[in-house]
């Protein structure tokens, strides 16, 4: 039986027993409890147990509000949330990233949640981070995890080649990392692994360190595309690193971020750029005896400044019971609570008062060298750009993985990313 059919015949059924109290939709229980959704897009053991361990804890607390979990999947997130939007059934409590909320907020897809939130979340999250989830004039989810790209580091490697080891307080500069991977190179070890399977939310993250904008926004609101100085040096440098030096691995360019993670081990790269949660693969799939530390990534003209998008917590529109999923919110996002969402997802809170937790400030796992950047994440530049999905995927993945393995140049880069790509944006823009 579908569930459109379902819900007819429950409506039906509520119809004649109005006397009865009777709901349905999932709006509630034979027992007039309220019953809310939770769609959580955690995925690693350690995450989803801390997930579901908040909401028994909020069920055991809170008898005449159940929230019942839902598992979903990072894979196919985007298209089934827009299937459940149009379909009418949305969860109440939508786990996300901000750079996805775009086209949903402007959509009428997801509640505004300005006059929501309670004032203790409002303040406790830093301005930066509420940044990425607002859409014009309302607040469309609750930016709560975070996490910095960094350079996992051989550190046996490192020690024997007699290299400066940055700090999060004297990080390498883009220069100075190019000539650190020179240095680590040779014997069958190249001195850095780029897993750019992706290469497009890496290198425009990485940029705003060296000044990069690419994005502009006009008087009229409208965003056309430069790639100028600053965007440029952090794929100057990849592309340089491969062609020229040689002391970047080629055949790591169509990679993801996992699938480098055997030739690290075997001592084939010396450092892997990755999202800071790939740590607990390292740490659970790392040979014994095997040493390895976290680095902060280069820093540029604007310091250690690079983008994010931050994991979301939203209300979906059509829920009826908005005020009580907004305090389910409030209870997942306690600064404790928050701590432990973080350590489970090995990522940073964006919560200040989490931030300050002893258990994210030991050097062990590299949390300190995590920690100490969380002050320097910025919204990813495409954070509000409507067309930027199109633009990434039929412009800027293709012009960049050519120009990484050396088919296009500087040039032709740039031309690809303004003129063909301001053609695209354009369209969303009338």
């Amino acid at each position: 039986m579908t569930r459109t059919r379902t819900r007819i015949l429950t409506l039906l059924a509520c119809a004649v027993l109005l006397l009865a109290g009777c709901s349905g939709g999932g709006d509630g229980a034979d027992d007039g409890r309220i019953t809310l959704r939770f769609q959580s897009l955690a995925w690693q053991d350690e995450s989803v147990k801390a997930n579901k361990e908040l909401v028994r804890e909020w069920n055991a607390g809170h008898p005449d509000v159940r929230v019942e979990y839902v598992q979903g999947s990072w894979d196919s997130v985007h298209d089934q949330l827009l299937t459940s939007f149009e379909g009418g059934e949305a969860p109440d409590i939508i786990h996300d990233a901000s750079d996805d909320l775009a086209d949903f907020a402007y959509g009428g897809y997801l509640a505004d949640l300005t006059e929501l939130l309670p004032a203790r979340l409002k303040s406790d999250i830093p301005e930066r981070s509420w940044e990425t989830v607002t859409f014009g004039d309302g607040v469309y989810g609750v930016p709560f995890l975070q996490e910095p790209r960094v350079l996992i580091a051989n550190a046996t490697l490192l020690k024997e080649s007699g290299v400066r080891i940055p700090t999060p307080e004297h990080p390498w500069t883009w220069p100075e990392f190019r000539q650190v991977t020179k240095e680590l190179s040779g014997d069958g070890t190249y001195g850095v692994a780029w897993p750019l399977k992706e290469p497009v939310s890496a290198t425009l993250n990485l940029s705003l360190s060296t000044g990069g904008k690419l994005f502009h926004r006009g008087a009229d609101g409208k965003v056309t595309v430069r790639f100028e100085t600053g965007d440029q040096v952090v794929p100057r440098t990849v592309h340089d690193q491969v062609d020229t030096d040689h002391s970047a691995s080629p055949t790591t360019l169509g990679s993801g971020g996992s699938d480098t993670l055997p030739g690290f081990f075997a001592g084939k790269y010396a450092m892997v750029p990755l999202g800071f949660s790939y740590r607990q693969q390292i740490e659970q799939q790392a040979p014994e005896g095997f040493d390895w530390q976290v680095l902060p990534a280069p820093a540029g003209a604007d310091g250690l400044a690079q983008g994010v998008s931050p994991q979301t917590l939203s209300i979906a529109e059509d829920s009826p019971h908005k005020k009580e999923a907004a305090a389910f919110v409030d209870f997942l996002l306690k600064p404790d609570n928050m701590v432990r969402l973080a350590l489970g997802d090995w990522m940073l809170p964006t919560g200040e008062q989490a931030l300050k937790d002893p258990a994210l400030h030991t050097d062990e796992h590299g949390w300190a060298t995590g920690t100490a950047l969380a002050e320097h994440l910025r919204p990813a530049p495409a954070q509000s750009v409507r067309g930027y999905a199109e633009w990434k995927d039929k412009v800027a993945t293709p012009a960049l993985q050519e120009y990484y393995s050396g088919a296009i140049g500087m040039d032709e880069l740039r031309h690809r990313l303004e003129e063909d790509g301001n053609l695209v944006l354009a369209r969303y823009q009338r």
